[in-house]
């Protein structure tokens, strides 16, 4: 039960926070949110996020982390949550990596 909780409010989260971006970030670059991790409390959240085009990821970040305080009320507006939690930017490395080794096996496989 405690882990369908934190799914829906990582899921709703998520919806949120890309609702958020969508509306006052412009489309240079484009930024993808690609995790969303709740605290146990409920209290604390990372939301993850990459870029199109690749580089801009550090630019994004001083951005989401100014517009924080925006975000909270957003949240605050359009989800109804016992708590609105702090939220927190990563850059989704991980992401990054995993888009990285598609190309390479999509070259392998083409034989290049």
């Amino acid at each position: 039960m405690e882990y369908d909780k934190h799914e829906r409010v990582r899921s709703l989260l998520m919806a949120v926070v890309a609702q958020f971006i969508r509306e006052e970030a412009n489309s240079d670059p484009l930024i993808t949110v690609t995790n969303v991790i709740v605290s146990e409390n409920f209290r604390t959240v990372t939301v993850l996020f990459t870029t199109i085009p690749d580089g801009k990821e550090s630019d994004v970040l001083i951005f989401l982390t100014r517009k924080a305080s925006e975000l909270r009320s957003y949240v605050k507006k359009h989800a109804r949550l016992k708590y609105i939690p702090h939220i927190d930017f990563e850059i989704d490395y991980g992401e990054r990596h995993r888009q990285h080794m598609d190309e390479v096996v999509k070259k392998i496989e083409k034989g290049e």
